[in-house]
């Protein structure tokens, strides 16, 4: 049976949660995201109470390059090497270390307007982007390509927060697998940081483009799934 489930993985004593999505068939198990450096632990546990185990995983599918969502991909790949590495084909050279992180560039970039306590936590946040280990990607998708996972994933392009940065449109289910694309806030979905925003503008029209599905839920990392009114 086809199923698509919100993973919940709490840390900082439970005060703050990342949602990873686990798509399983009769064929895949696919991890969407896996969370920061050293979370791997955490998402096995989380594997092992949906029944899994990381050695079930036929795919991880990386939404964008930030180090939230592919910190310890690197721990994945190299415990059980056969998981294939899906991603953007702008994403691609940021998570297989062609390429600088863009996030790692901003933060460089902004550390020396920095002073006190912020400067501090500036370099303490630049040597956790520098620790990530970049991964080789198995496979590239673009815009509009599906994904043979759970009845049919559409991947779309939603740029803003990284270039690169997509969503998926799980058609079976009419679920949207939105990524950094949108963020629950207070019960609402907003368009993620604007801090973390590469591309404000474009991250807004990537956010109207989710809607414009119509998905009966959308699954944030940051914030979990919702239920959309279809009204």
């Amino acid at each position: 049976m086809d199923k698509v489930i919100a993973l919940n993985i709490s840390f900082n004593n439970g005060n703050n949660a990342i949602y990873p999505t686990l798509l399983s068939d009769e064929h895949n198990l696919v991890l969407i995201d896996c969370g920061y450096v050293g979370f791997f632990p955490l998402i096995e546990k989380a594997l092992r109470a949906q029944g899994y185990t990381a050695a079930d995983l036929t795919h991880i599918l990386i939404t964008h390059h930030d180090h939230d969502h592919m910190g310890c991909l690197s721990d994945f790949k190299k415990s059980h090497p056969n998981i294939k590495v899906v991603a953007s084909e702008i994403e691609e050279p940021y998570i297989s270390g062609k390429k600088k992180s863009l996030r790692l560039e901003q933060a460089e970039k902004l550390q020396p307007k920095l002073n006190g306590i912020q400067r501090t936590n500036g370099i303490h946040f630049i040597n956790i982007l520098r620790s990530v280990e970049p991964v080789a990607v198995d496979i590239t998708v673009r815009d509009g390509d599906i994904l043979p996972w759970v009845g049919g994933v559409k991947v779309i392009s939603t740029p803003g927060h990284m270039p690169g940065h997509i969503s998926l449109f799980l058609e079976k289910f009419n679920v949207v697998v939105a990524g950094d694309a949108m963020v629950i806030e207070d019960g609402r979905l907003e368009v993620a940081n604007p801090i973390y925003t590469l591309d404000s503008v474009t991250a807004k029209k990537s956010f109207d483009r989710i809607l414009r599905l119509n998905p009966n839920k959308i699954i944030c990392y940051h914030g979990g799934p919702m239920e959309i009114n279809s009204d």
